[in-house]
C-alpha cells in the first residue's frame, strides 16, 4: 500500500517540486526548456567538479582523460592531460601528463588541484604553476602503508577524494580495499577511518575501522566532525561519528528510489555525495538518474532533481559551492546548477 501511494504521488507530481536549474556547461536536451547547442569543446564523460576561491570551476573527465578549467567569465581551457590513459608526467607540465580513470577532484582555495587518479591507484596534484605530481599512493595496486608516508601507502582504486574545510586532510574512498582512508597533509601519514577490508554491512554502533563495508564509493565530511560514506553496491549512506562509530542513516541495502525516513528510503547504486552549509547530504543516485538529499535533522531522504522536466543520465558528481548545488550529468556530458 505504501509503495502504491508513493507511485501515485510521484505520478501526480506531489512528491517534490522541480527546482530552478541553470545550464553551466554543455547543452539542454529537447523538451527541457533551453536551446539544444553544440559546444566547441564538448566534455567527454565528466565525473567531478570543484572550485577555487576565485570561482574557477575545475572539471575531470573519465573518458576524455583531461582536466579543464572554466572561469566565471566562461573561458574554457584544458589544464592537464593529453587524452591518453597511462601514468606519466610527474615533475613536468600537467598538460603533458597522463591519467587513467579520473573520478573526482578537490581544489584548495589557492588553486591546487587534487585528482583521484582512480585506475592509477593514487592521488595526483596539479599545483598553481601547472606542474603535475603524485601526492598519495605508489601508483601500484595493493593495500598497506597505514601509519606511514603518503607516497608509500597502497590503494586499490581511489574512487573519490574530498578535503576537509582546512584543506589539510584528504579523505579517500579506497573501494576495492573496502576502506575509507585519510591522508593527513600536515603529518604526511595515512590512516584508515572505516572498513576492515571484509565485505559486509556494518552493525550500527560498531567501531568503524573494525567493521566491514560493502563497497565505499564516495566520502565527505561535514562541519561537525562526521564523515559520510556512500556505498554503491550497498545502496546506502552511512556515517562515521566523531567517536569513531559507524551507523547507516539512509538506505535499506536494496535497490530502489523511495523517499521517506532514511532507514526506509532506497537508493540505486549511488556514486557521489557532497555536504552543504547546513550539513545536508546530497547524493548522486546514479542508477536512478536522480539527485537525492538526506537531511540529518529530520532523517528524511527526498528527491531534488531528475523527477521533472530536466532529466539526468547517470549523474556521477555533486558539489556544493557558495549556496548552489552543481550536478555533473555524466551521460549528457554537461554541468548543471540548482538555483533554489
Amino acid at each position: 500500500m505504501k509503495h502504491f501511494v508513493f507511485l501515485l504521488m510521484t505520478a501526480l507530481g506531489l512528491l517534490a517540486v522541480e527546482p530552478k536549474v541553470t545550464l553551466v556547461y554543455g547543452s539542454w536536451n529537447p523538451g527541457e526548456g533551453g536551446p539544444v547547442t553544440t559546444r566547441t569543446n564538448p566534455l567527454k564523460q565528466p565525473f567531478g567538479v570543484d572550485f577555487d576561491a576565485q570561482g574557477n570551476m575545475f572539471i575531470v573527465e573519465l573518458a576524455g582523460g583531461r582536466v579543464h578549467k572554466l572561469t566565471p567569465e566562461n573561458i574554457f581551457t584544458t589544464i592537464a592531460g593529453d587524452g591518453s590513459k597511462s601514468y606519466k608526467g610527474d615533475g613536468g607540465p600537467a598538460k603533458a601528463a597522463t591519467f587513467n580513470g579520473m573520478h573526482n577532484v578537490a581544489v584548495t582555495p589557492a588553486g591546487d588541484v587534487y585528482i583521484s587518479d582512480s585506475w592509477n591507484f593514487c592521488v595526483r596534484k596539479i599545483d598553481t604553476r601547472g606542474m603535475a605530481s603524485t601526492v598519495v599512493g605508489t601508483g601500484k595496486r595493493g593495500f598497506g602503508g597505514d601509519g606511514g608516508p603518503l607516497r608509500k601507502a597502497a590503494f586499490t582504486f581511489t574512487m573519490c577524494i574530498t578535503m576537509n574545510a582546512a584543506h589539510d586532510k584528504i579523505y579517500i574512498a579506497d573501494i576495492q580495499n573496502r576502506r575509507i582512508r585519510m591522508a593527513d597533509l600536515k603529518s604526511g601519514k595515512v590512516s584508515t577511518i572505516a572498513g576492515n577490508g571484509k565485505r559486509g554491512v556494518p552493525a550500527d554502533g560498531a567501531q568503524a575501522a573494525e567493521a566491514p563495508l560493502v563497497d565505499p564509493r564516495a566520502v565527505a565530511p561535514d562541519s561537525k566532525g562526521n564523515v559520510y560514506v556512500l556505498e554503491r553496491g550497498g545502496h546506502a549512506l552511512r556515517v562515521v561519528r566523531p567517536n569513531g562509530k559507524i551507523y547507516t542513516v539512509a538506505g535499506t541495502g536494496k535497490r530502489g528510489k523511495q523517499d521517506g525516513p532514511g532507514k526506509q528510503a532506497t537508493l540505486g547504486a549511488p556514486k557521489h555525495i557532497c555536504v552543504d552549509d547546513a550539513d545536508n547530504v546530497y547524493i548522486a543516485d546514479e542508477a536512478n538518474d536522480l539527485i537525492r538529499k538526506y537531511d540529518p535533522k529530520t532523517g528524511e531522504v527526498s528527491t531534488v532533481l531528475g523527477h521533472g522536466k530536466v532529466k539526468l543520465d547517470y549523474p556521477h558528481g555533486v558539489t556544493w559551492e557558495k549556496g548552489k548545488l552543481y550536478v555533473v550529468d555524466t551521460g549528457h556530458n554537461r554541468i548543471l546548477r540548482i538555483e533554489d
